[in-house]
């Protein structure tokens, strides 16, 4: 856009019209989350306590790109602590700011956590990171980073920082494709 016309308020309709439909055009990133899209099965380690070895279980997550291929909709299903657990993450990537952006809302809380970073240059890690308000341990700053392992394999690491402290790995997940994770030969000998 021309940045003359914008400051000056002088850009015509038809221009501000081809500017929005250039910004709302999915591209690369957008196709790199298409890639997601299907069934998938989760393994998770999480550690609530860090004196304490990690609570595992496992779970699903459906997969499928909305809006025109705009935004990836995951939703989680599985369960925490003994409770059920669903989690739906929307994630895109904003033409504009050409940043990494989504939201995160579970069943065990009512707030929204919202997301930004960015793709590698090689596009096969995603960093973004949250600041968010826990009702228990205060201020603390969340670090996601999702590890495109192979086609039907994703590592995903969730890292908390409370304020003043230092950084801890809190969960860990294994995400594998549904056809793969069936295909997969069972470690039970």
């Amino acid at each position: 856009m021309d940045k003359e016309k914008k400051k000056e308020g002088k850009m015509d309709m038809e221009s501000m019209m081809e500017t929005y439909k250039k910004l709302a055009t999915p591209g690369p990133v957008h196709k790199l989350l298409e890639k997601l899209t299907g069934s998938w099965v989760t393994r998770t380690k999480a550690r609530m306590d860090p004196n304490k070895p990690p609570v595992e279980s496992t779970g699903t997550c459906v997969q499928k790109m909305i809006l025109g291929g705009r935004y990836l909709q995951q939703e989680y299903t599985g369960d925490m602590m003994g409770e059920k657990f669903n989690g739906i993450n929307l994630i895109g990537y904003d033409n504009q700011t050409g940043k990494i952006v989504s939201i995160w809302i579970d069943n065990m809380s009512t707030g929204i956590n919202y997301f930004e970073g960015t793709a590698s240059a090689d596009g096969k890690t995603l960093t973004q990171k949250s600041s968010l308000d826990d009702p228990v341990r205060g201020h603390l700053l969340w670090r996601s980073v999702t590890k495109f392992l192979d086609d039907n394999t994703l590592g995903y690491e969730m890292y908390i920082t409370p304020e003043g402290g230092k950084e801890v790995k809190e969960m860990e997940m294994t995400v594998t494709r549904k056809e793969a994770a069936k295909a997969a030969p069972s470690k039970a000998a």
